[in-house]
């Protein structure tokens, strides 16, 4: 008799524990699932928002390599982009790491300002902000006059030698999420390693990259991967800062598709685009994890 009882009361919990479950798989279910098969399913019809949806097969993802250019141009910018601001933005952001660190006074208060841009970084406002800063009658320009008495009559933002450059600037400004990330790793380096180091008579390069970098790089590898994940995703500073331009040298990718769903109402085309980037993103991520297995060191596996 006790067993068709505990069987009873094993359902039970299973019950239970599903039901708490369930509103994270209706969540995903509407959010994530469902709207990832429709992307795929748009990629290959041609859909305008306004009419039925009609089979096109493969027609979206010729298009994109044959007959247009922007393609391989927004493809440039995301790329530059992404290989710039990204190293960039993990290096200045574990030397903050490293400096917040150390015992200080006000730690708490230096943590919470660096952290601060990247609340807000992606915002409509800072954007706006950013390219007043870097406009013709920007800040910069006049602190460049009146501190190295530079006389610029450029706006940085609309010359397209510099535009990408203001934009990755702002990328490096936006380090905050990486920093408490690096942080995090190296609270739970033990300081014994390093009184250890110190007595062996290791000097601080030594300990930085013999200690700090070995049993920081999963942490690396993790910042690395998001970061890509979302330098690929850039779109705000492109659509608002500069609007693509000047001459195209700041169209990232998700804005071309941007303009391509909703300005020129080519849904289907669009849904092909993002599906290329999918493919794009899933192969750099498994680049890394594969060679993760040369430079990330696991304390576990000695």
């Amino acid at each position: 008799m006790a067993k068709p009882r505990m069987n009873k009361l094993v359902g039970y919990e299973n019950g239970t524990g599903y039901l708490f479950v369930l509103p994270w798989i209706i969540g995903f279910t509407a959010f994530t699932a469902i709207p990832f098969l429709t992307l795929f399913y748009f990629a290959f019809t041609d859909y305008d928002l306004l009419s039925t949806p009609d089979w096109v097969g493969f027609d979206n993802f010729v298009k994109m390599f044959t007959s247009d250019p922007k393609f391989f141009t927004s493809l440039k910018v995301t790329f530059i982009y992404v290989i710039t601001a990204i190293p960039l933005r993990l290096v200045f952001a574990l030397v903050i790491a490293l400096l917040l660190n150390m015992k200080i006074r006000y730690v708490g208060l230096y943590r919470t300002a660096f952290y601060v841009p990247s609340i807000i970084g992606g915002s409509v406002a800072v954007a706006v902000m950013w390219g007043q800063l870097f406009g013709l009658n920007g800040a910069v320009n006049g602190i460049l006059e009146s501190i190295l008495g530079i006389q610029l009559n450029i706006s940085w933002v609309a010359n397209p030698e510099t535009a990408l450059w203001t934009l990755v600037l702002m990328a490096i400004w936006q380090f905050g999420s990486p920093m408490i990330i690096f942080l995090a790793g190296l609270k739970n380096i033990p300081d014994s390693y390093y009184e250890a180091a110190v007595v062996d008579g290791a000097g601080p390069f030594q300990r930085f990259f013999k200690i700090t970098i070995p049993l920081l790089s999963p942490v690396i590898l993790f910042n690395l991967v998001m970061q890509i994940i979302g330098g690929f995703m850039t779109f705000t500073q492109g659509l608002i800062i500069t609007g693509g331009g000047p001459l195209d040298k700041t169209l990232f990718y998700q804005l071309h598709v941007y303009r391509q769903g909703f300005e020129y109402l080519n849904m289907g085309y669009a849904a092909a685009l993002s599906c290329f980037l999918l493919v794009i993103v899933a192969i750099l991520t498994a680049i890394v994890f594969k060679s993760s297995s040369a430079w990330v060191h696991y304390e576990s596996k000695g």
